[in-house]
């Protein structure tokens, strides 16, 4: 289960590959292409075969888009991936531009003449990315074409297809069956008057159908497609060579099984009012559903999302037992890594294999949930680095070391990070590390009224960095899937999340500070919301955070001074927990390290 260091394109290749997506633009009759880090689901991770983006222009990160014209190309991130795009990605080829702040609409009216065609792949991008740039490039008289796609084109040595057996997930851990789930969804479309809704993403159908899958690494989930009928029935479009006896039987009769060429067919014979979600439906779809003759669009959001967010109490039980175990694991990394870093010769890549065969000895792990982010000293400050054999730094005595990991388990699915001091910190890095550790303390201890969403909290945790004239530049957090995606809709903590927070959501809480050049701080813990108690007096319903990660937070990096009395007593509380849950599950000289790693602040000298 070690991380696939994937081979970055290089100066050399991206030259090589421009050329023959600019003839093969000019044989389309097309003055621009879009490439976007996509496939046909909208899903954060792809195959191999979907690695467009990173084919062309080296880019590896999960979210991207490059514009390509005749005579210019660019590259468009956001924030977490400017300083990882700018040491991948060739600047003389690619003009680098960080979104949303710079418009892929105003740099193609700048580099295009009025009357220019831009195409695109209409599976790679949802109907309402499409509408919107429709929108912005109409006043420069640029249009948007859907065509073939131009880089699988010219890709000559593109990967297969995935094609991972689908497996049916166990009721128990899911909290309901599947009959109940289509049940409830079903009995929603009738109330609003829908026939029928087309789902286009994977973790959803996942979770309608209580299966998951295997096509792309880290994420438990199977490409397919699939049509809820108001009455409860499902069609589902899978390659068959992902389907066998055993999953035809979890399915049951109400599931019927199609071959991915048959959706078009189906789509075109829909009747009545239909629900699409424009932000994760293909345009390729909804093309198609709009020329039905007897089928009306409503654009209305995917109706897995939120009961798939707020978990059951089998889901949340899982995630405690989850959480435990990987707890244990990172306990043992822990103590392994203040055993071994101050040797030396340690690099990123030794500490990623070493953390990713602990969790593997667990005998429990499915996979990791995303690719681990080890960067030592520098490599820290980018935000969601991700070691290469190129990139690869030898850990130096003193050096910050920013480990972002997680596991995917039957159970649950983790994701934790947290800073290490390798050697005597310099004063300005406690400080900041401090700041950073009051942010996850104050949104962790915060109750707030039912119905406030992540931007109404979101500054709890910058709070004590703003003080300090500080901050960073990614959300405070996301939620988690149950078995499923790392990063998971609807609700999240961050300025832009407008969806209230429920009960039984589980998010992520992970503040941060960075400085270019030096390291990075990041500490994240997964949590759940909880309905809170009301004090007397009290009159409104409440929500509040119950913690579910459990593991040391490095007391070598606090500067306690800068700690108030209660700051003081949560973390003391919080690793008294963690000792008192993972103590029994680690090897006996483990067990003495996390006893002095969880001792209270108190007894520091």
């Amino acid at each position: 289960m070690l991380q696939d260091f994937r081979r970055r394109t290089t100066p050399e290749t991206a030259a090589s590959r421009l050329p023959p997506l600019r003839r093969a633009m000019e044989e389309a009759g097309v003055d621009g292409f879009l490439v976007p880090r996509a496939d046909a689901h909208q899903g954060e991770t792809v195959a191999p075969r979907d690695e467009r983006l990173a084919w062309l222009t080296g880019f590896t990160g999960s979210a991207g888009l490059a514009v390509v014209t005749a005579a210019q190309a660019a590259l468009f991130v956001d924030s977490r991936y400017t300083l990882q795009a700018r040491a991948e990605v060739d600047g003389t080829r690619f003009a680098l531009c960080r979104h949303p702040e710079d418009k892929p609409a105003d740099w193609l009216a700048g580099v295009l003449p009025e009357g220019g065609r831009i195409g695109f792949d209409p599976w790679l991008h949802t109907f309402g990315e499409i509408d919107a740039l429709r929108e912005a490039l109409a006043p420069h008289g640029l249009e948007l074409v859907g065509i073939h796609n131009l880089v699988d084109a010219v890709w000559e040595d593109q990967p297969e297809a995935p094609r991972a057996r689908i497996r049916p997930h166990a009721a128990a851990l899911a909290g309901r069956s599947a009959a109940e789930k289509r049940a409830r969804l079903a009995g929603e479309l009738r109330e609003n008057d829908l026939a029928a809704a087309v789902i286009a993403a994977p973790d959803s159908i996942a979770w309608l159908l209580n299966v998951r899958g295997g096509d792309v690494a880290r994420t438990p989930v199977a490409h397919a497609f699939a049509i809820l009928h108001a009455e409860g029935r499902v069609d589902l479009f899978a390659d068959l060579a992902k389907v066998d006896a055993e999953l035809r039987s979890h399915l049951g009769n109400e599931v019927a099984i199609h071959v991915p060429e048959d959706l078009g067919q189906h789509l075109a014979e829909l009747t009545g009012r239909v629900a699409l979600d424009k932000a994760r439906t293909p345009v390729w779809i909804a093309d198609r559903l709009a020329a039905a003759s007897g089928a009306a669009i409503v654009w209305r959001t995917d109706p897995c999302i939120l009961p798939k967010a707020c978990k059951t109490e089998a889901e949340i039980a899982g995630a405690r037992s989850a959480h435990r175990r990987d707890g244990a694991a990172m306990v043992a990394f822990l103590a392994w890594l203040d055993r071994t870093a101050p040797r030396g010769g340690l690099t990123e890549i030794d500490v990623v294999r070493r953390l990713e065969e602990i969790r593997t000895a667990t005998g429990a792990l499915r996979d990791i949930s995303f690719e681990t982010i080890c960067g030592a000293g520098p490599d820290g400050a980018i935000v969601h680095y991700r070691v290469n054999e190129a990139t690869n730094r030898t850990i130096a005595p003193g050096d910050l070391l920013l480990v972002d990991s997680g596991g995917q388990y039957d159970d649950g699915t983790t994701d934790i990070t947290r800073t290490l001091a390798t050697g005597p910190a310099p004063a300005d890095a406690r400080r900041r590390f401090t700041l950073v550790l009051r942010g996850l303390i104050a949104i962790s201890r915060l109750r707030w009224p039912e119905g406030l969403a992540g931007r109404d909290i979101d500054a709890v945790a910058r709070t004590a960095l703003w003080q300090a004239g500080l901050d960073y530049d990614h959300g405070t957090g996301h939620g988690v899937g149950s078995y499923l995606g790392v990063h998971e809709g609807p609700a999240g903590l961050s300025r832009r999340s407008t969806e209230p927070i429920r009960a039984g959501m589980i998010l992520s809480i992970e503040p941060g500070n960075y400085r270019e050049g030096l390291y990075g701080i990041r500490i994240e813990n997964l949590a759940v919301v909880q309905p809170a108690e009301i004090p007397q007096g009290g009159e409104r319903p409440m929500h509040a955070f119950e913690t579910l990660t459990l593991a040391p937070i490095d007391r070598r990096l606090i500067d306690a001074g800068l700690l108030d009395p209660a700051e003081r007593d949560w973390l003391d509380a919080y690793h008294a927990r963690v000792a008192a849950n993972l103590a029994p599950l680690v090897d006996a000289e483990d067990a003495q390290w996390l006893a002095a790693a969880c001792r209270p602040l108190a007894d520091d000298p």
